[in-house]
């Protein structure tokens, strides 16, 4: 038995109803060539490195299937025809790995963009020791409010 994973980088507009439509169709691709799905995993959201497709942001997915010696040519050409063809307003991106038969089946991936925890800069200054910049920020706000009240109302047209 081989192993194999997919990492999918879709469009970031992608529904929860074309994800899992995505996923039950490799699923079924993958099972009719007498494969097995190990996982599927939607990995979250993530800031690219690059524009894809203009897009800026993308969706990962992970996939991980077993195959027989004799079946993995022919799934490996039918996923490559299904992300390449018929997803392919979905799919932006697709690679598919060989696994170590061995290796286990963990794997690390870093917090999407859906996960980090949204802070505001006053934290972020306290955390990194930058409390100099919190004092000129903070004077520099009470400055524009003081000369936002003292425009009067033609100046402010």
């Amino acid at each position: 038995m081989h192993r194999y994973e997919v990492l999918l980088l879709t469009i970031p507009e992608i529904t929860a109803d074309e994800a899992s439509s995505l996923e039950s169709h490799l699923a079924k691709v993958v099972s009719d060539l007498k494969g097995s799905v190990l996982s599927f995993d939607r990995w979250g959201k993530y800031f690219l490195a690059y524009p894809v497709r203009k897009n800026d942001y993308g969706i990962y997915f992970l996939m991980r299937f077993e195959c027989d010696v004799e079946n993995c040519k022919t799934i490996l050409d039918a996923l490559k025809t299904t992300c390449a063809v018929k997803y392919s307003e979905l799919i932006m991106r697709h690679i598919i790995v060989k696994l170590d038969a061995h290796a286990p089946l963990e794997y690390q991936r870093p917090e999407s963009l859906e996960e980090t925890p949204s802070r505001d800069v006053d934290s972020f200054l306290k955390e990194n020791k930058m409390t100099g910049l919190m004092a000129s920020s903070r004077g520099n706000r009470q400055k524009d409010e003081s000369m936002a009240e003292s425009m009067t109302q033609e100046e402010r047209l």
